[in-house]
Parts: C-alpha cells; sequence; structure tokens
C-alpha cells in the first residue's frame, strides 16, 4: 500500500462491496467513483457513487478484470486512488503495480507483498520461514503425476491438490481415491500441470476454519481486531460466518495473534488483511493462507469490533497510524445470501427479485447491492446479500439469526435461508462438544445437506408449485426517468413521461417478472432448448474451465467430458454412454446457459460400441 493523501477514490467493483465502500469513501469527506458493466448501469452502487463511468461491456473480462479500461476512467475521472474491493482485481499485483505506476494511490498491501502472500505456494514457504507451520504438503511447484502418486505413497488419502493462485474455493482439488486421480488428471495430459502451479497436502478431514482480521501501517503497528469463524462450508465456499471465533481456548487464541504478526512482520505488510488457519479436532493449528484483501465476512469483525475497515484502510493508505477498534463485545453471525437453490444442492439460479422485505429490529444489519426489480446477472457472482446480526451472546445471535430467516422476503430467486434456518437449528451448530465447535468444514457436506434435501422436498411438494399472480398494470408516472451516458460517464435525465413515450421509458422498466415460484422458473430454465439424444448439455449456468476430450475421440460411459465452473465450485460433465466425439461446441472460457449443447456424441447406431479413452 503506498501512503499518500487522496481526495477521490475509484472502486474498482459492483455490488454490495462496492456499495459499502462508496458509502465509507463518502462519509471519509472523499468523493467515490464507480465503474460499471452495461446490465450494471442502474445499479444502486452506481446511482450512490458520486460519479459513474461506463466499462463498455457485459463479461467481466471486458469490464471488471479489465485493468487498463479501469486506469483509463482513473485518469478521465481525475482519480487519485483505487480500491479493488474483493475478488476481480483485489489480488493482482500487476494490476496493483499498474496502479502505483500511475501515480495513483492502491488501497491495499504493495505488489510484492501481494506475490508473496496471495500465491498459495509463496505464502507456505514464508510461513516456515518464520516458524509458523502449514499443513504438512509440497513446497514448489508439481511437476507431473508422479509426485502426486509420491506424496500419496506416504501420507495416504485423502489428499487436496491446490492452485497456488486460486482463492474463494476455486483451484481445490480433494483427491479420496484413485478413481478421484484419475479425474484430476484427465484433460490434462498433453500439457501435465507443470507451470499451474499447483501443489499438494496432506487433507485434514475434521477441521474448523479460523481465520484473523488483522491489520499493519506504514509505522509497523500491528492489530488484529477479532478472530472469525467460518467453518460452515460447502466444497469449501463460505456460507455463514461468524466473530469472535467461539470455543477456542486461550492458547490457541495466543497462537492465532502471534502467528498472524509473524506473518505481517515478516514481508512488511501494509494495509488489512486475512490470515487464515485450519484447527484439527486433535488441537493442531495449521496455516492456510493470506487473504491480502478484505474479506466478504469482514462485517461481523467490523460490528463486534467498533471499527470501521474501509475507512482503517484509508487511513492507512494515507500514512497515518492504524485506527484501533475498542474491545471485541458481543458476537456476530453472518449470513451469505446467493440466488441458489437450498433444495438442489445449492445450484445457481437466475431471475428478477420480484419482492423483498428485509428483516429490522436491534442488531441486524443488512448489506446489499440489489433491490426489487433487480436481476441477478449470469455473468457476475450469485451473491444478493449479507444479512448480519449481532447480539450480546452467540446464544441470542443465533436466535436473532433464526428471526431473520423467518422474516426475510426474497421472491423471483432461490435463496439459502431455508437451509440456514435448518443449520442455526442443530445442535452440533449452538454447542461445543468436548471443547470443540461441532461443525467442521466439510460438516454440511457429511449428510446435513442431503438430510435437508429431502425435507425440503417433502415441503415443497406439500405445498405445491404457487400459481404465477397476475401483476396490476402500474399507473404511468407523470415524469420518468432516463440514463444517459455523456462520453462515457453516467448520467440522469428526467422529462415529462408522455415525452418519449414510445421508446425511453422503456429503457428505464425492469426486466418482465419471473414466476413466483423461482424452484419451477430454475426447472424450466434447466430444460433449455430441445437439443439431440446425443447432445451432452450443461446442466446449469457455468464456465467451462477444461475441455477433457477432442474431436474423433473414443470414450466411454462415465468418462470426463469437460469441466464447469459454477459460483466458483468445480463439477465435472461425464459421458452418458460409450461413442465418438462428434463435436464439441464450446471453448475454455466460454459461459454456458443451462441446456447449452457442451459435446455431441456420434448417433448410438454408429459409436464404436464400448468405445475406449
Amino acid at each position: 500500500m503506498t501512503t499518500q493523501a487522496t481526495s477521490k477514490v475509484l472502486v474498482a467493483n459492483r455490488g454490495e462491496i462496492a456499495l459499502r465502500i462508496i458509502r465509507s469513501v463518502q462519509e471519509s469527506g472523499r468523493t467515490a467513483v464507480a465503474v460499471y458493466a452495461d446490465q450494471d448501469m442502474d445499479a444502486q452502487f452506481v446511482r450512490t457513487a458520486d460519479e459513474a463511468y461506463a466499462l463498455r461491456g457485459t463479461t467481466a473480462t471486458d469490464t471488471y478484470l479489465n485493468g487498463d479500461k479501469i486506469l483509463e476512467i482513473a485518469a478521465t475521472s481525475d482519480s487519485d486512488a483505487v480500491h479493488p474491493g474483493y475478488g476481480f482485481l483485489a489480488e493482482n499485483a500487476t494490476f496493483a503495480k499498474q496502479v502505483i505506476d500511475a501515480g495513483l494511490n492502491w488501497i491495499g498491501p504493495r505488489p510484492e507483498v501481494i506475490d508473496l502472500l496471495g500465491d498459495k505456494i509463496r505464502a507456505r514457504k514464508t510461513a516456515l520461514s518464520v516458524g509458523v507451520s502449514p499443513v504438512p504438503g509440497t513446497q514448489e511447484p508439481l511437476q507431473g503425476r508422479a509426485e502426486v502418486e509420491d506424496f500419496i505413497a506416504t501420507w495416504g488419502y485423502p489428499v487436496v491438490l491446490k492452485a497456488a493462485d486460486g482463492g474463494g474455493g476455486r483451484g481445490i482439488h480433494v483427491l479420496n481415491a484413485e478413481g478421484d486421480l484419475d479425474n484430476f488428471f484427465t484433460g490434462r495430459e498433453l500439457t501435465g500441470i507443470a507451470g499451474a502451479g499447483f501443489f499438494i497436502e496432506r487433507y485434514v478431514p475434521k477441521a474448523r476454519h479460523l481465520e484473523t482480521q488483522s491489520g499493519r501501517d506504514s509505522h509497523g503497528t500491528f492489530t488484529v481486531y477479532s478472530t472469525r469463524d467460518c467453518s460452515v462450508q460447502r466444497r469449501h465456499q463460505k456460507l455463514i460466518e461468524e466473530a469472535p471465533a467461539p470455543f477456542i481456548t486461550p492458547e490457541t487464541e495466543a497462537l492465532l495473534l502471534a502467528n498472524s504478526k509473524a506473518l505481517f512482520d515478516a514481508v512488511d505488510y501494509v494495509g488489512l488483511g486475512t490470515c487464515e488457519y485450519l484447527l484439527s479436532d486433535e488441537g493442531e493449528l495449521y496455516f492456510l493462507e493470506v487473504n491480502p484483501r478484505l474479506q466478504v465476512e469482514h462485517t461481523v469483525t467490523e460490528e463486534v469490533a467498533g471499527v470501521d475497515l474501509v475507512a482503517a484502510q484509508l487511513a492507512i493508505a494515507a500514512g497515518e497510524e492504524i485506527p484501533r477498534g475498542g474491545e471485541v463485545r458481543g458476537h456476530s453471525i453472518e449470513l451469505r445470501v446467493t440466488s441458489e437453490d437450498p433444495g438442489n444442492d445449492l445450484i445457481p439460479t437466475m431471475g428478477t427479485l420480484t419482492r423483498v422485505a428485509w428483516p429490522t429490529g436491534p442488531g441486524i444489519r443488512i448489506d446489499t447491492g440489489i433491490g426489487e426489480g433487480d436481476a441477478v446477472s449470469p455473468e457476475f457472482d450469485s451473491m444478493v446479500a449479507k444479512i448480519i446480526v449481532t447480539a450480546p451472546t452467540r446464544e441470542q445471535a443465533i436466535e436473532r439469526a433464526l428471526r431473520v430467516t423467518r422474516e426475510t422476503v426474497l421472491e423471483g430467486v432461490s435463496n439459502p435461508l431455508p437451509l440456514y434456518a435448518h443449520i442455526l437449528s442443530r445442535p452440533e451448530f449452538a454447542l461445543a462438544q468436548d471443547g470443540n465447535l461441532g461443525v467442521w468444514t466439510r460438516w454440511l457436506e457429511s449428510g446435513v445437506l442431503d438430510e435437508f434435501g429431502a425435507l425440503y422436498a417433502a415441503e415443497e411438494a406439500e405445498l405445491g408449485a404457487a400459481s404465477p399472480a397476475a401483476t396490476p398494470a402500474a399507473p404511468a408516472p407523470e415524469r420518468t426517468r432516463v440514463i444517459i451516458e455523456l462520453d462515457g460517464k453516467r448520467a440522469e435525465l428526467t422529462l415529462p413521461a408522455n415525452l418519449l413515450s414510445a421508446a425511453p421509458a422503456a429503457a428505464v422498466k425492469r426486466a418482465p417478472q419471473p414466476l413466483r415460484s423461482s424452484r419451477e422458473a430454475a426447472k424450466r430454465a434447466a430444460t433449455g432448448p430441445v437439443v439431440s439424444k446425443d447432445s451432452v448439455v450443461a446442466p446449469s449456468q457455468a464456465i467451462v474451465v477444461r475441455i477433457a476430450t477432442e474431436v474423433g475421440a473414443d470414450v466411454a460411459e462415465g468418462d470426463v467430458l469437460a469441466v464447469l465452473e459454477s459460483m466458483k465450485m468445480e463439477s465435472y460433465v461425464l459421458a452418458p454412454r460409450a461413442g465418438r466425439i462428434e463435436a464439441i461446441n464450446v471453448e475454455v472460457g466460454a459461459n454456458v446457459a443451462p441446456g447449452h449443447v457442451l459435446v455431441t456424441l456420434s448417433p448410438e447406431a454408429e459409436s464404436n460400441e464400448g468405445g475406449q479413452k
């Protein structure tokens, strides 16, 4: 992090985190500049910013991941600082260097620190150099399958393969048996994994995920604002987080703080960041990684520590001493509300929010960048909101969170609040067993999610599908608001409603409303277009991350054809039968809709029955 005064901050992000940063920037007396993709033109974070500029595009690559466009807008808007939020370019050392080289203040740690700690392999080496123990694993990028097999021969299954530049659940592959190893290497035979930055660790099957929200200023002063527990996860994606971390011994807490300080001091870290650890059921504490940015779950720390962490980032960037939080008081729980179907393995859903009602009352905070009438875009993350509840005790916070799950109304897309109610009601979540929290990182996948799915399906069957209700036409407004762009800068124009009755009013109308039954809408979307029985289609909205076959190849039933990533989770698309690959209809990096034809097999009568890999 460079240390210089800032007055105009460009927020290089979108959605709830962009809105959250914009508010703190404005409260600090600075000017907030937003950048936006085409579909975000009327988003709340764009409307709230002091100025907003178009990135001219609809995909992440063309917009929020396009550093050149963002820097051009920074120059056009006379911004003197860039805040990356989380995700997108937040951990991109190259972009951070470009920002600094352009004479702007980067609200984050220095590029060389991002390189050291943002890369998981280098972070492991840094940890070992200061006596902080990571999970046993390799210290260099893997060169091929033989190294993986040698490691398994020493440690046995399960093991976990990780991408050095992964994060947020991406690039993590747990291997429980040789079949998993075969699937991982399918499609990687030609290039292997050399240079891909993968390393391998012993998999700790039953462990809690603990964090420290840490910070250090340019004067060398270090602090931990609070600990956190993020053990409720699905496929390494956090769902529920809380602060402070409950049911840890004073010795474990002291070690968490000491290890975090050692890591930050070792690299002369300036800024805020999160140190992540695993605490095994035997009480062993292992270092996982450092996230050199703001975390999604920073909110629970703010609530119990009495600190605005974005304001702290701005202060540190200006060369000031790190703001001190108050004494940790009470307990805070965050529920990540996404557009995912809790009754169908949390697959992402799309749609428009037709009705929204947030809970209110003491100790309730809603962080969201989307509202009634807004659509959930398949191009970006499925986050709808974060609901944060805080109370004097953990028991009271759980009860308050349960009330929130009952009172929140979100119609138009599926959401996981029913699942959260089930989790919060479980004795394993509420109670410590033998001194340990009763949940761990794979607890939800150990049968709890399947159990909930069965209960949810039974309830849905009993209620039946809701019929779409007729929506009365809204009376025409006396005036209408039209959004325009002047040389790429967003502006709003208010006109008499009848002046542009033929076209402009349509420009600001919301998208058509979907069925009130979001599960029924999801089923219809998943059906997709009518395709041949020889077509292999995408089961849900996803990004193609790997093609594991080629045209003309013979495949057997169950062979991996492609790997898709949906909301940071990878899934395998398998051959439904033996046959020959007639066509591959997608490329790596493509964003595909449910029902999109990925691969076409030769007609069954003409296929090579019993085809081989």
